[in-house]
């Protein structure tokens, strides 16, 4: 062949060198703390929260909320109309805080995000680059900070193979942070009762529509055996 070119497609998964990559090794009972005490660092910054799941989600909107931050959620237990809704306010700026599960991970377009924090370790190391992928994207600069426990080493450990580098330890001294403590447990129990609040809430308006409330008449065949 005269002049040949070779085409290919890269089959490793790599971050943008403008990306700041750091992790931030905490106790599970602590990490509601240490995820305030972080929200608080980056106050006034655009962030995008990626979690496990619809309840996590759900819980940690409320709790950020309680103690007076400016937050939305974003999850596929959500209709159509709240999703664009929560996404409309995020992109608008009436609320710099977006708590999503991976819904939020691909295909959004959002062009300015300073800040993406993984509160849950994903499950599969792909997905971690996907969800930092929201952040220093057409050569802006980001950062993004993923929460280990003792119970995630290993799914991080993935993540740092996957992108061949090791990750930079996020500063957070542990006198400053439990300062919060009280708070964040006092906006933990506020936001459990709303969500159970609005579970009841929900439980009741189904049982009025289909009108049954009380004990189900036997039927016809249980009225004959008895």
């Amino acid at each position: 062949l005269l002049n040949p070119v070779k085409v290919e497609v890269a089959t490793k998964f790599q971050t943008v060198k403008t990306l700041l990559q750091q992790y931030l090794f905490v106790p599970s009972k602590f990490k509601d703390c240490y995820f305030t005490y972080l929200m608080n660092e980056f106050a006034g910054q655009t962030a995008i929260v990626f979690c496990a799941t619809h309840l996590t989600v759900q819980r940690t909107t409320l709790m950020l909320r309680n103690l007076g931050f400016s937050a939305t959620c974003l999850h596929g237990g959500m209709t159509q109309h709240k999703r664009l809704g929560a996404l409309t306010r995020f992109k608008a700026g009436d609320r710099n805080i977006l708590i999503a599960t991976d819904v939020a991970s691909r295909g959004l377009d959002i062009p300015s995000v300073d800040l993406v924090v993984n509160f849950d370790v994903p499950e599969s190391a792909k997905d971690y680059v996907h969800r930092v992928g929201r952040t220093a994207r057409a050569g802006r600069s980001g950062r993004a900070v993923t929460f280990v426990t003792q119970y995630t080493v290993e799914k991080y450990q993935r993540i740092e193979n996957l992108i061949g580098k090791r990750l930079e330890a996020y500063p957070a001294e542990k006198k400053t942070v439990l300062i919060l403590l009280e708070r964040v447990s006092e906006a933990q129990r506020r936001a459990v009762k709303e969500i159970r609040e609005e579970a009841d809430a929900r439980g009741n308006s189904r049982i009025g529509r289909s009108g049954r409330g009380g004990k189900r008449r036997p039927s016809k065949r249980q009225k004959k055996s008895r």
